[in-house]
């Protein structure tokens, strides 16, 4: 992470994480639930997706206190995959960022319905922005905004992608667009949406919005790759989780398709189309702050 995206995350994080754990307390009201909803939510993390989102605003504007809201509604999202997606039906995983998964903390039962409410609460902050004055959405806004989170999160993204996983585990893919086209769904379309909800709030225009939309499908491959290689050459102690479950499963990977060396070159190549995408499109767009997230893949892959 280089100076000015540390500079960010520590300025924005602390209220992002203030944020979401007051207003999660503020609208759920049943004890147990509330209490496995924060369990998984407010148990670390990078915070890249709402980090995104906030970014994309102040590389434009001035940030407002509302603009949390929206920020924090892609990670209701994220923290709701999480939980489902360690279940035994799913991948199975019995640690999350250095603790107990929620089904393991809790129940089953308790973690699938936490995970229906994260994601059903993310709709509900969404929706709450048409009446804040101080972003002055329009009815038209906000419909784009719930339109474009459930694209990324539902079956025309992320739950299509967890489809395509499930069905092609133990079958080998031999064509890198299979296993691009899976984590483009799977993994990029959430990283891609907090750029798009951005460009609504800010009400840009289709070449800067495609330009975004651009940087967040590189940014999104190139962090599945890098989550690739960490799972092969990284340590549970590192990672706060299992390592080398992707291979045991039979998961489909870059490593696994490419081999190591070609997986850190094609790395290599999404982050420097990541680049292009904010810096030939949009030249006179003060980018630097977005394009600092690629240092998050700076880190040597093999460490």
């Amino acid at each position: 992470m280089n100076e000015q995206l540390a500079t960010f995350s520590q300025q924005w994080q602390p209220q992002l994480n203030t944020f979401l754990e007051q207003k999660v307390t503020a609208d759920v009201s049943q004890a147990s639930l509330r209490q496995s909803m924060l369990y998984s939510l407010m148990a670390g993390g990078k915070r890249l997706r709402p980090l995104l989102y906030l970014a994309t605003i102040a590389s434009f504007t001035d940030v407002k206190t509302s603009d949390l809201q929206a920020a924090g509604a892609v990670e209701l999202i994220h923290t709701y995959s999480l939980i489902h997606d360690d279940l035994p039906a799913m991948d199975n995983d019995d640690y999350r960022r250095g603790q107990l998964t929620n089904h393991k903390q809790f129940s089953e039962a308790l973690a699938i319905l936490a995970g229906d409410g994260l994601l059903t609460l993310a709709f509900q902050w969404l929706g709450e922005l048409g009446s804040n004055p101080e972003l002055a959405l329009t009815t038209t806004d906000v419909a784009q905004m719930v339109t474009v989170l459930a694209q990324a999160a539902g079956p025309s993204g992320m739950v299509a992608g967890q489809v395509i996983d499930i069905e092609a585990t133990g079958k080998k893919l031999t064509d890198l667009a299979a296993v691009a086209e899976l984590d483009a769904l799977k993994t990029g379309a959430l990283l891609t949406v907090p750029l798009q909800l951005a460009a609504i709030r800010l009400k840009l225009s289709a070449e800067q919005t495609k330009a975004l939309i651009g940087f967040g499908q590189h940014f999104g491959v190139a962090f599945q790759i890098y989550d690739d290689l960490l799972d092969y050459l990284g340590t549970e102690a590192e990672l706060g989780k299992g390592v080398h479950k992707d291979v045991a499963a039979g998961k489909n990977t870059y490593p696994e398709l490419l081999g190591i060396t070609d997986a850190k070159q094609h790395l290599q190549t999404e982050i420097n189309a990541a680049k292009a995408s904010l810096t030939n499109v949009m030249p006179s767009f003060d980018h630097q702050l977005l394009l600092s997230f690629l240092s998050y893949f700076d880190k040597d892959s093999g460490q």
